[in-house]
């Protein structure tokens, strides 16, 4: 039994019959219908299930299911909203702000390693994939939410020892679009892990061992973490309904594509892209 009615397995089959149709696939030439194509979709994505399973149940190879899985992430993340219409939509709807947060994707993927022989305390040369912050393998995925913590956006996926600042930097686009969007009545959000981007992210105030914060400057740090708060929810929303996020074991570069498609099930399941 999946998590979602009729409706959304029947909005994966289109678009996949949609897909075929532009591949000119002859019919009767795949070992599943679009249909039971995207229930199998649906199955790894929502509940996590093993792409042995998948393949077992459906009576197909095993290069076959990952194949049928692909195909399904890929016409997915198609849909996905770009960054410009994303805020463009944000203000359409009235948002005074928006909030940018970076998660972190794990993978169980092996070990890749770095651009730089940096080694750690332990004498190994610093995984690709690795994030010290989290002690554990991932990729760096950006999300731009709603003020009430809806993601609206993600970006594609950045290797897991990039800090927050440095995956926003590499997506061309992000920076320039969010300072677009900041004027006097709107402005983006951030932590204090983007305090390099204060032209386009507004971040709290940096306490440090020569300067103690002010009274009015704790107020404004106070009312700024109180106001970002629910950006979180976006995040969690994420993983929360699609276990596939937890831990993905594709390969660690499709991480940015699985979680556009995710996003698009989201938004097609609760009615809602802003």
């Amino acid at each position: 039994m999946l998590p979602v009615d009729e409706d959304t397995v029947q909005f994966v089959s289109a678009l996949l019959a949609a897909d075929r149709r532009r591949r000119r696939t002859r019919p009767k030439r795949r070992a599943l219908g679009c249909y039971r194509q995207a229930v199998l979709v649906l199955r790894w994505l929502l509940d996590g299930t093993r792409l042995a399973q998948l393949a077992a149940d459906n009576a197909i190879g095993r290069s076959t299911a990952y194949r049928y899985l692909h195909e399904g992430i890929d016409v997915l993340a198609e849909r996905a909203p770009g960054l410009r219409g994303a805020l463009l939509a944000a203000r359409a709807a009235g948002y005074a702000h928006v909030t940018v947060d970076g998660t972190l994707i794990r993978t169980d993927r092996c070990h890749v390693p770095g651009p730089t022989a940096r080694t750690d305390r332990s004498g190994r040369q610093v995984d690709l994939w690795w994030s010290g912050k989290h002690a554990a393998h991932g990729g760096n995925v950006q999300v731009i939410a709603a003020p009430d913590g809806w993601p609206i956006w993600t970006s594609p996926v950045r290797p897991g020892r990039e800090h927050d600042t440095t995956a926003l930097r590499t997506h061309p686009e992000a920076l320039p679009l969010l300072a677009e969007w900041t004027d006097a009545e709107h402005a983006a959000l951030a932590d204090l892990g983007y305090e390099g981007e204060r032209e386009a992210l507004t971040t709290p105030i940096k306490h440090s061992a020569e300067r103690r914060l002010t009274a009015d400057e704790r107020c404004v740090n106070l009312l700024h973490a109180a106001v970002r708060a629910p950006a979180e929810r976006g995040n969690s929303l994420l993983k929360t309904s699609f276990k596939a996020l937890r831990r993905v074991s594709l390969c660690p570069w499709r991480i940015g594509a699985i979680t556009a498609a995710a996003l698009v099930l989201l938004h097609h399941m609760h009615d809602r892209t802003t």
